[in-house]
Formats: C-alpha cells, sequence, structure tokens
C-alpha cells in the first residue's frame, strides 16, 4: 500500500523567533519512503537537523517576522496491515528492564501517575500481567473519556483527563499511559499521521494522531486507547515520555498558529 501525506502549516510571529520543530517522520520509518520527505518554508530560513535523546528527527530554527508556511508532502510504504496485538507478550520484572526502557515507568509533565496510582492499584492490581492488564487498562480509558474536539485542552494532565471524562487523542494517551506506568507497564507517547484507511472516513478536518505503545516481551508495541482497535496506515513521527517530548513545534517566543491543514490517505491505485 501506498499511503500519501503531508502538511501546511503557518505561524504569525511578532519578532524573529527560535523554534524547535518535530516535524518530520521517524528515522525507523524513513526506509519506508517512496519519495523525499523534507520540510520546506515559503520564506529564506536556514534550517539545521539533530536527533533527540529519544531518537527523534528534529529540526531548529529561527522564524522570521511574520507569517512563516512550513510544508512537507510526501508518499510512504505501508504493509496495510492492521496494528498487531500481541496476546502473548508478557510482562517484565522492573529488574529486568533494559536500562533505557525505565524513564518510561516514571511520571511526567502530563503524565502524573502520583495522583493516580491509588487508583490504578486499586482497579487493576487483580488483572493477570502482561498484554490482559495492557488490554483492561485500554478498555477503561476508551470508555472513561468521550472525545469531542471542542473540549481540547492543552494544559490537561492524565488525572485532569480521569478528573474531565472528556478530552482529544492525547487525553486518551496520558490517561491509559499513566495507568500503565502505574502498574509497572513501560509505556511512551506516540504522534504521528493517521488517516481513515480501512473505517469510515471522519467528517471532521484532518489532523495529527496521538496513540502510544507498551514494552512487554522485550518489544514495544503500539496500541491506541482512543479507537481502541488496531487501525491501518500509521506513520510515527515521533515517542516521547508524553505530549511535551513530541511537540510539534516548540517556540521561543510569540509564535500564533494561523494555518493548519494535514493529509494522510491511500494513494490511488494501489
Amino acid at each position: 500500500m501506498k499511503i500519501r501525506a503531508g502538511f501546511h502549516l503557518g505561524y504569525e510571529c511578532e519578532r524573529p523567533t527560535p523554534m524547535l520543530l518535530v516535524l518530520n517522520i521517524h528515522p525507523s520509518r524513513r526506509a519506508d519512503l517512496l519519495t523525499e520527505q523534507t520540510l520546506s518554508f515559503d520564506r529564506p530560513i536556514e534550517a539545521w537537523g539533530y536527533i533527540d535523546g529519544f531518537g527523534n528527527a528534529c529540526s531548529r530554527i529561527v522564524a522570521p517576522a511574520g507569517l512563516t508556511t512550513i510544508t512537507t508532502e510526501f508518499e510512504i510504504y505501508d504493509g496495510g496491515l492492521p496494528d498487531p496485538i500481541p496476546q502473548n507478550a508478557f510482562q517484565h520484572e522492573i529488574k529486568d528492564l533494559p536500562d533505557d526502557v525505565l524513564v518510561y515507568l516514571l511520571g511526567s509533565r502530563y503524565c502524573d501517575t502520583d495522583l493516580l496510582a491509588d487508583f490504578a492499584w486499586k482497579r487493576f492490581s487483580s488483572t493477570p500481567l502482561g498484554w490482559p492488564r495492557v488490554r483492561t487498562i485500554l478498555d477503561f480509558a476508551h470508555n472513561h473519556i468521550k472525545f469531542d474536539y471542542k473540549k481540547a485542552d492543552p494544559l490537561r494532565t492524565a488525572s485532569g483527563g480521569y478528573t474531565d471524562r472528556v478530552g482529544v487523542c492525547r487525553d486518551f494517551a496520558h490517561l491509559a499511559i499513566t495507568l500503565c506506568r502505574c502498574m509497572n507497564v513501560p509505556a511512551r507517547y506516540c504522534t504521528g499521521y493517521l488517516g481513515d484507511i480501512g473505517v469510515p472516513k471522519d467528517p471532521n478536518p484532518m489532523d495529527f494522531s496521538a496513540w502510544f505503545e507498551v514494552y512487554l516481551g522485550g518489544h514495544w508495541h503500539t496500541v491506541d486507547a482512543r479507537h481502541n482497535t488496531p487501525r491501518i496506515g500509521r506513520i510515527l513521527m515521533a515517542t516521547g515520555r508524553d505530549a511535551t517530548d513530541v511537540a510539534l513545534t516548540t517556540a521561543f517566543g510569540s509564535a500564533k498558529l494561523s494555518r493548519f491543514e494535514v493529509k494522510t490517505e491511500e494513494a490511488p491505485g494501489t
């Protein structure tokens, strides 16, 4: 399967503003590219790339005063299969986890494990270890939060999502990630493209999507508390502890988002 994806993002700056961009696809997917995936700017801007501490391909720029539009368009190969379900994946003892995985058991900016740990142990301690426990947490988060674009709140934490019971894909992810960490299952936040492939078309405007991964049986496995069903055609952009680490843009000054268009769809004839 061939997927065509990309975006047009516009930022209005009052003065020259340094920005960090996490807008490239993840290095793990670059081998699947059928065309180049590069960032383009509608004004002369110097951009330089780097790999952050989580392995994401990032860029640094200084956006000039006024409106700057950032774009990318590309085609990528996808196997066309739904996310695999790790039915028999086991849960590691903490002492057996790789050193670099341990950070995904800790609380973070949006995953406030200290506020949800007591609830998590009361609710999930009787579930079987490994995938059955993760499955139960996914079901809980999926049913506990109502999806509503109008109720998006960039300051809402996992405990806030638990209390408010409403939010967008990042809120589903933050709540489920936090509950997994409380139950000693490493979990990391993911962001990327997810089109309406193999499912009814969503009438809302296309957006980037948030899901997460759990570490079971020596591997990271894709899971999604919002949709709570395997999906086709995910294109990973970045992973991190929570939404802070994978923010599309981080501006060190005023930068107003004035244009936001995302596209991801199966290319015709594939």
